[in-house]
This record gives C-alpha cells, structure tokens and sequence, in this order.
C-alpha cells in the first residue's frame, strides 16, 4: 500500500467480489474419421450444419460413427469438438490445371499478290479450347494494315489501329514481338487457335472476279488493274493464316511436367469430385475462366456450385494462384482448396513445388515442357529475332495462360484404411507430439471436455486409451459399449469383464468410475442414405447427458422416464427383460441397459459408472458431480497462487467455495458440505513448505434407482394413526 506524506484526498479501489464463475458441462469430445476437414486437430462445431460443411456427411464408407454419434449430440448440445484421426496413407483430392500457350500469328507484311505495295485489310477471328468461336473482328472501314518504317512501338501502333474499334481485349491481344505485330488468342490450349486472315477490299472479297463485280458499278474494274489476264482467274487474294496453341501437360508423367497443381486442404475421398449414387453432383471440382489478358477467374465448386471464387494473374505476385488462394492449411483464404505451381510428377515424391510463378518461369522456360513457348515469347531487350531465353531478356508471360477447363478433384483418401490396430494407432494419437494428435489431442483444459467417446469403434486398445485418458485428466467421463451382434446378455456381461470368446475382442475388464458402459445398441433412421442403421448406443448415452444438463444439472442421473428416454430410436438390438436389467447391472456388473418398454418406450435405465466397488462414485451422476466440481474449484481459486499464507487468505478461499457449494445444494447436487481452511490443515509444516491445504467435505445426493413401496393390510379395528 502507498504511503501518503502530503495532505490531499485519496481514493483506493479494492475488488473483494470474487466469485466461482460458470462452466459448460455438456462439451462433448468425439474422435472418429471423415471424409474430409483438419486431422488430429479439436475442431470445434456448434451445430449440425456446421459439421457437415467441415467434415463432411456421414457415409457407411467411412469408419467407424464418428460423424453420425456427432449429428445426434448435436441435438442437444451446440458446443461439440470433433478430433478426425487419419492415419498417414490419407491423401489430398488433386488437380492438375492445365498451362499451355495461346495461339498466335505474326503480321509484318505490306504488301499481297506478284507486284507488291499494296496494304490489306484483316479480319482476325478466335476460338477457345473447345473449338467454339468466341470472337471475329474484321478492319474497319478504310483501316488497311501496312507495316510503317519505324520503331517496334510505331509498328505496334499501326497494327492495333487496324483491328481496333469493337476489340475484345477479354478475347485477343495485340503485342510486339521484334519489331512485327503478333495478333494473340486470349485463350490457351491445343485445341485454341486464331485465324487472320488479310484482304483487298472492305467487302471481304476472296477472289478477282468478285471484286470486279463490286467494283465495276461504280469506278471499273480495269482501272484498278484488277484482270484475269494479270493474276489469273482463280487467283485468291485473300490469305488466311490459322495457328493453334499448346496444351504442356500433354504428358504430365514426364520429369518436365509442369502445371499448377491444386489439392484440398485437407486429406479425405470427400474432396473428390463426381457423381453419387442418387445421380447428384457431390465433392469438389476446378473452373477456371479467361477475363482477358493474364486474369482468370478460379471457382471452387461444392456440390456442383460455386462455393469460392478468386481472381488470379500469373504476372501480378500478389495474385499468383498461390498467393490468391493459399499454399497451405494456415494463413488460407480457401476453405477447400491450396495451390502451388509443380515441377516434376504431381503426387510423387520428388516434387518440387514452386511457390512463385513469376519467379520460377524463366528457369522451367529451357525444359522440353516450355521449348513451344519460344516461338510466341517475345523478349524484352532484344533487338535481334533471335528469341533470348536469359532472364534479364525474358518477358512477362503474357503467351502463357491456364486453360479455361472444369476438373473435378479426384484422389483424396480418409486414411482409416489398413488393420484394426493400424486405425487404433491413428485414433489414440500421440501425446509426446507438438501439438498433440488423436484423442490426446484432448487433452488440454481450455476446451473443457466433460465427455468423450469415440463411437463405431471398439478396438480395446482405443477404449482402454480413452478411459486412461479420462482418469489422468479427470476433466471427463469416457463412453464406451459392447460392439454391434455381441451376442447375448452372457456375452455381452463376459465382453465387459474381459471373457469376450470373440477373437481380438476384449480381453481385460472395465474397471473405472470414469467410464460408463452402455447396451444394446439401436436403430436409427439415417436421413443420409435413406435406410435404417444400427448405432452405438454411447451415442445415447451422450446424448441424454447433454439433455439431461439443458433440463436439469449434471449431478442429476441421465437416465429412466423423465430424463433417458430415446425418441429417435424405432428399436433395440436386443429385447432386454427384467431379469436381463437385473444381471447387466448387478453382481458386479456395470452395464446401463437400453430397454424397450411396451408403453414407455426406448428408455436409457441404467446410470453406473464401470467402477466395481461400491462407494459414491460407481453412479454417473456424482462422478459427474465431481469433474464440475473439480474444475469449478481450480477455475475460481488461481488467482491465489502467490498470495500471503495467512487466514486472511484463508477466509477468502472459503468466501469463494462456500457460495459455489451453497448453491449446488440448493440445486440438489448435494445435501451438506463443508470447507476448511485454516490452520487445522494448514499446520506449520505445511506452511513452511509453501502449500496451503483447504478440505472440502461433500456428502452428494444419492439417486432413488429401487424404488420400494411397503404395503400393510390390517384388520377394521387397527388404529392407523398409531402405526
């Protein structure tokens, strides 16, 4: 505190409102594979929306009921993080954009026919990649094309003004090239071409004696010189000169091989672009569009429908394919899609990617993938014909061009492939990486996962994994169930306690109040393929938690009429009896029966966790209880690392505890409590240590789950009232 020396009024603020904040308790962790999205990475998903348009659809193809368990809690819950495990066969859907040159034809001639001197008239016409037309411009009148004596720009000059006007200048272009006038195709390919074609008179009149009948009304013939006698009666005087472009991946296996290699973001067969089984268009597919000159529009189509567009320019650094859209999962504009421009065989490993076009032209310009480009590419310093292919003398590819094309992405695989332990090692992850990968992923307290599972999958190692995971932690409960056609209410009992006679089934039991085990599995209406499908019934048991929190609390038992009943299942594996409850869930037996009741219907009853002695915590609800509990007291008591060890500090630890608690009472969580800290368990000892203890005593409300009705018959002279 200040010390004051001087009179004066002074204020001091001190904040003495400490409280125990708010958690979420229906975070939901799920691991499982997709088809598509971030891998080994907690991504969270506030509704179902969301998650289709990350990971994708749910699909029988894909491993596991990673997405379906996901689609189901997310019914009750908006706050869920998918961890989509892959192993490293995953692969990107891919695409090569074709480069290629555009067509062109060099004008530097003034004169036609066997005497000379005369200049022409031109009509230039072009086509795309297609063979479709797309433009045709003809002199306008009185525009006759004559190369001037002068410098290059002069010549480039004339030229432009002949064939200017209406001009596309999105369809062809005119540059210099050495001096002469090079008319070029906007676009590129093998199957692009431009035709120029030169003529003697504004009609377009092909032949001699055509145009002397136009001529003759009004001047004759004759005094033009224009006979058969001198240039023959077939002779043509117009000239049509067509040149085609240049496709550079015609061979793309080739160690030349050289294109902009496009692949998804992500790994995953849910990029790949076609048709599916309704006859709809799905995945993902390339469009690339000429806007004239070096621009182009590149479209990412989802579903056949333009999802993301981008303007490229392979001359402007800025809008480089690459740079446009992104060459990575980080930093990226797409969504879906990262771009880099390759040399070599896309795919294999001796790819180089090169991430700036500009840059890397100029080399690749030599290789037998570019030696077609010479003959249109003009240099800047140059004053000879001879191309020179040097950097300081090589332009600005203004002749290389993508082709205007549609591809769909194609190659993309989830990695979920392989061995039921090789999928187990995807899924488990790995803790000692940075960041981590699999389910350790969840390991980490600013995501505040209270439950976990990974649906569809029932690999022991991956269960066990999971559990282990929980208890380290201790900031969830791990899901977990017999898998699907088990067997009987014996085999599913020995599954649970390790006696599973199913090769590579379980062979060690459950044991942990952090976990809960859930059976039979049930039916469920797939709206994705439009048929019924069995579903791992910890998919429910999740979901009647997150229910559970939104009508009650955690501490109450996510199960029987009021908060476990099942309205989406139409049936149950197998019809559970009385006698079946009574074995799955007692005599050491920790399985919660899923129960089709005649009048009731699909009812979650049962709420054990695995733990096999009994004490508080081998019920759900107050393990539940005590993960909120935990996390509530770790949350609210941080800021008093560091403070003086001293009562004073001590009373403020019990006015934040006490309230928190107080108010789980009143909420039915617990029926008494009680905190110390004092010096009765901050003993000198421990002080001089550092440490300040502080015992929280809690006695948690029980569940009534045997419900027992007493019924007395008496006789007509018995005095109820005294019995």
């Amino acid at each position: 505190m200040a010390n004051y020396v001087s009179p004066g009024v002074y204020t001091i603020e001190k904040d003495i409102s400490d409280y125990a904040p708010s958690i979420n308790t229906s975070i939901v962790g799920v691991v499982g594979f997709a088809s598509k999205g971030p891998t080994n990475k907690p991504t969270l998903i506030t509704s179902q929306a969301n998650l289709i348009r990350t990971f994708g659809a749910p699909s029988e193809n894909i491993i596991g009921q990673g997405l379906e368990g996901s689609l189901e809690i997310l019914e009750q819950t908006n706050s869920l993080y998918f961890v989509r495990a892959a192993r490293d066969t995953a692969l990107d859907a891919s695409a090569s954009l074709p480069l290629g040159s555009c067509p062109a034809v060099v004008v530097n001639s003034n004169s036609y026919g066997a005497t000379g001197g005369t200049a022409l008239y031109l009509q230039v016409q072009v086509y795309d990649n297609t063979g479709a037309a797309k433009f045709t411009q003809n002199s306008g009148a009185g525009k006759r094309f004559a190369l001037p004596v002068g410098t290059a720009a002069t010549q480039l000059g004339a030229l432009q003004t002949v064939i200017g006007g209406t001009l596309d200048a999105d369809l062809v272009g005119v540059f210099d090239l050495n001096g002469s006038g090079a008319i070029v195709g906007a676009y590129a390919g093998s199957g692009a071409s431009i035709v120029v074609t030169s003529y003697s008179d504004s009609g377009y009149t092909t032949g001699v004696s055509a145009l002397k009948a136009v001529l003759a009304p009004s001047a004759g013939g004759a005094s033009y010189g224009l006979d058969d006698a001198a240039y023959g009666a077939t002779y043509i005087v117009a000239s049509a000169v067509t040149a085609y472009g240049q496709t550079f991946l015609s061979t793309p296996n080739t160690a030349n091989h050289v294109s902009y290699f496009v692949e998804s973001l992500y790994p995953g067969a849910g990029y790949n672009g076609g048709i599916n089984d309704a006859g709809d268009t799905s995945g993902n597919s390339i469009t690339v569009r000429s806007s004239g000159s070096q621009n182009f529009i590149v479209s990412v189509n989802q579903d056949g429908v333009a999802e993301e567009t981008f303007n490229v320019n392979l001359t402007n650094t800025t809008s480089f394919l690459e740079t446009a859209i992104n060459t990575g999962a980080t930093d990226n504009t797409s969504d879906i899609i990262k771009a880099n421009l390759y040399q070599g065989t896309a795919g294999d490993a001796d790819v180089t990617p090169l991430t700036l076009f500009s840059d890397k032209l100029t080399s690749l310009v030599g290789g037998s993938a570019f030696k077609s480009v010479s003959q249109w590419k003009s240099p800047v310093t140059s004053t000879t014909s001879t191309l020179d292919r040097t950097s300081s003398n090589f332009g600005d590819g203004r002749f290389i061009k993508l082709i205007e094309t549609t591809l769909n992405l194609a190659g993309g695989t989830n990695g979920d492939d392989g061995t039921a332990d090789q999928r187990a090692t995807a899924l488990i992850g790995d803790a000692t990486e940075e960041p981590k990968t699999g389910m350790q992923s969840l390991d980490d307290p600013l995501l505040n996962i209270g439950i976990a599972l990974v649906p569809g999958i029932h690999t022991q190692s991956v269960q066990n994994a999971l559990i282990t995971l929980a208890e380290t932690t201790q900031n969830f409960i791990a899901l977990v169930s017999p898998p699907y056609a088990v067997g009987t209410v014996q085999d599913a009992i020995d599954w649970t306690n390790g006696k599973a006679s199913t090769t590579g089934s379980r062979t060690s039991a459950i044991n942990s109040s952090y976990a809960a085990i859930y059976w039979p599995w049930v039916r469920v209406f797939s709206v994705f393929d439009g048929k019924d499908r069995w579903y791992d019934p910890a998919i429910f048991g999740a979901r009647q938690m997150a229910y559970t929190d939104s009508v009650a609390d955690s501490w109450f038992a996510p199960a029987g009429f009021r908060r476990g009943r099942l309205t989406k299942p139409s049936d149950t594996e197998v019809k559970l009896n009385q006698g079946d409850r009574d074995s799955l869930y007692s005599g050491g037996n920790v399985i919660n029966p899923i129960v089709s009741f005649p009048q009731q219907g699909i009812t979650i009853f049962g709420q054990r966790t695995s733990q096999r002695s009994p004490s508080a915590l081998d019920r759900i609800n107050v393990r539940r209880l005590m993960i909120y509990i935990r996390k509530i007291i770790l949350a609210s008591t941080q800021r008093f690392v560091f403070e003086p060890n001293d009562e004073f500090t001590w009373a403020e630890i019990e006015g934040v505890l006490n309230p928190f608690l107080d108010d789980i009472r009143r909420r039915r969580g617990i029926t008494e409590f009680r905190v110390v800290c004092d010096e009765t368990v901050n003993t000198p000892v421990r002080v001089d240590r550092n440490e300040l203890w502080t015992k929280v005593l809690i006695k948690p409300t029980k569940t009534a789950e045997i419900l027992i009705f007493e019924i007395n018959l008496t006789n007509q002279s018995a005095q109820l009232g005294s019995l």
